[in-house]
């Protein structure tokens, strides 16, 4: 009987310290490097949720790769709303700070994306919530890239930065940067 006791208690011993290791482990890696999302909705269609509202895909978001703000032109990113902080948004990254797009019924025709924020669409014209709606967001709101989608199976795919050529910024900031140099 004191071989069984004694039994249970280095396995609850071993449990409760194993639970007390991985529990901040884990808290961790989803606060600083990554976790999992359901995209909802049609405003990213056709790259996310190409079927509409029978499924849902399921992407990974990558904290780690938008820690210092470096951002590409064709990231899919997800971000707080600048209109209700409560929800959180996946758009696709169409301009930069400093470069000048043409809108898509925001009240200006064209804009000059100011310091420290970004201009945002989904792919989905007139389906979408986003920067035509709300202007340029700030960087600061950004707290992950899409990287993969991991669901469902058959559309497994690594996402990449693809910006649609009709959307492409009329100047990119990194132009004038490119001149200086040469």
């Amino acid at each position: 009987m004191g071989r069984g006791a004694s039994f249970g208690k280095r396995y609850l011993k071993a449990f409760v310290s194993g639970f007390f290791v991985a529990v901040p482990v884990t808290v961790t890696f989803l606060d600083r490097v990554a976790y999992i999302a359901r995209v909802e909705g049609a405003s990213m269609q056709p790259s996310l949720n190409p079927a509409g509202g029978t499924t849902s895909d399921i992407v990974l978001l990558n904290r780690w790769s938008v820690r210092n703000y470096q951002l590409q032109r064709g990231d899919i990113v997800s971000l707080v709303s600048p209109k209700n902080p409560e929800l959180k948004i996946i758009k696709r990254v169409i301009a930069l700070e400093g470069d000048i797009i043409k809108t898509m019924g925001y009240r200006n025709k064209y804009i000059k994306v100011p310091h420290g924020h970004l201009w945002i669409e989904g792919d989905h014209y007139g389906h979408s919530f986003d920067s035509n709606v709300f202007g340029p967001v700030s960087l600061g709101l950004v707290h992950a890239r899409a990287s993969h989608i991991i669901w469902p199976p058959r559309r497994w795919a690594r996402l990449h930065a693809e910006l649609p050529a009709t959307r492409t910024p009329l100047f990119q900031d990194d132009d004038l940067v490119d001149s200086k140099q040469s």
